[in-house]
């Protein structure tokens, strides 16, 4: 599978999960690493959105690229199991 197709795969199973909870971690370079909890609110062509929940009952939308997701940068889990959304990745 070349990286378009895996990019496009991506995309489809996150349109399947679209309202599902999950446990997003994101690195963002210089040993920062954001760990956070959320719902998968919004897909679009190239990026997908996440409402996530802040400190003091306050909310966030967070934005990251299916190729984020593809070279690991984000990882996407279920919050309870720890598994992977994309075991086939892997």
């Amino acid at each position: 599978m070349n990286q378009i197709e895996v990019v496009g795969r991506i995309r489809s199973d996150l349109q399947s999960l679209m309202g599902t909870r999950m446990r997003l971690r994101a690195n963002m370079g210089r040993s920062k690493i954001v760990e956070r909890e959320g719902v998968l609110e919004e897909t679009h062509p190239s990026l997908f959105v996440v409402k996530v929940e802040e400190k003091r009952e306050r909310t966030a939308r967070v934005s990251y690229s299916y190729v984020d997701v593809l070279t690991g940068t984000v990882e996407l889990t279920h919050p309870t199991t720890g598994a992977s959304v994309f075991p086939w990745l892997n």
